[in-house]
């Protein structure tokens, strides 16, 4: 099967070791307006593993999302990945809205030039991974919010990337709706063996999807902690209700807020705690 080529990129970019999807190592970002948005980000994705990224709004998640895929340079750093292009899922789901679901699902796979047996073949895979099976004939305006978000979905699966970039792809649903599309991505994140980086402004939603989350510092941009998640695949939907959850979800609400607080009084973390 083919994957879709890597896109050219003005910053340095080499291939990520065995086992590694994803290494950023001392990334920044300046904008020409002298604005730091990044400070000296190192941080690993495995293969087969989900980062989560928490932090405030303005904490720069999106730009390293941007940076990871390769469509911003960095000012400082280094960024390695697979030999493929990782698939970028954002907040809106970037429909074509004359497609059917169909239709939207293949663009990917058609503008690689696979044949369309084989094309067809990856659209029906993806479809019935998602969801969307019955729904094939829709256009996007007919779908509800959850549905459009599992096109796209199903449209990067079609290319079977080894990493998703996630930018907040839930976070203009209901809660109920996102707790759902949460369980299904990790359903499919067991089935397909793909890694990803999550970026959210849910505890929650990072705690329930994955296995390390990282927090960001509300105004420097940089990393301040990573934590472990101490919870197996699969995870049930009621896990979000157990005491241990709560306890996990607690430690990373209060390395945000300490983070917050540090900058504030201008004390690294932990100083004056």
């Amino acid at each position: 099967m083919r994957s879709r080529s890597r896109p050219a990129s003005r910053h340095p970019v080499g291939l990520a070791p065995p086992g590694t999807a994803l290494a950023l190592e001392h990334v920044g970002k300046t904008f020409p307006d002298g604005a730091e948005v990044l400070r000296d980000i190192t941080l690993r994705v495995d293969a087969r593993e989900i980062v989560a990224l928490v932090g405030a709004s303005g904490s720069g998640k999106s730009t390293l999302l941007r940076i990871a895929a390769g469509l911003t340079a960095p000012s400082a750093g280094t960024v390695l990945t697979g030999p493929d292009s990782p698939a970028f899922i954002f907040q809106d789901p970037t429909l074509l809205p004359w497609r059917t679901v169909a239709g939207n699902v293949a663009l990917f796979a058609e503008l690689d030039g696979i044949p369309r047996a084989d094309r067809q073949a990856l659209v029906a895979d993806a479809i019935a991974l998602t969801g969307l099976r019955g729904h094939e004939r829709q256009r996007p305006r007919a779908l509800s919010g959850g549905m459009r978000m599992r096109v796209s979905l199903a449209r990067a699966l079609t290319a079977r990337p080894s990493l998703f970039l996630f930018d907040e792809p839930f976070g203009a649903l209901d809660e109920i709706t996102r707790q759902r599309l949460g369980d299904e991505l990790q359903r499919l994140h067991l089935r397909e063996g793909f890694a990803g980086l999550f970026v959210t402004h849910s505890v929650v939603e990072a705690v329930a999807l994955a296995r390390r989350v990282g927090v960001l510092s509300a105004r420097s941009g940089s990393l301040v902690t990573e934590i472990e998640i101490p919870f197996e695949y699969p995870r049930a939907e009621t896990l979000r209700y157990d005491a241990a959850f709560g306890r996990v979800a607690r430690a990373v609400s209060d390395a945000l807020r300490e983070s917050f607080a540090a900058e504030v009084s201008g004390s690294p973390p932990g100083v004056g705690e």
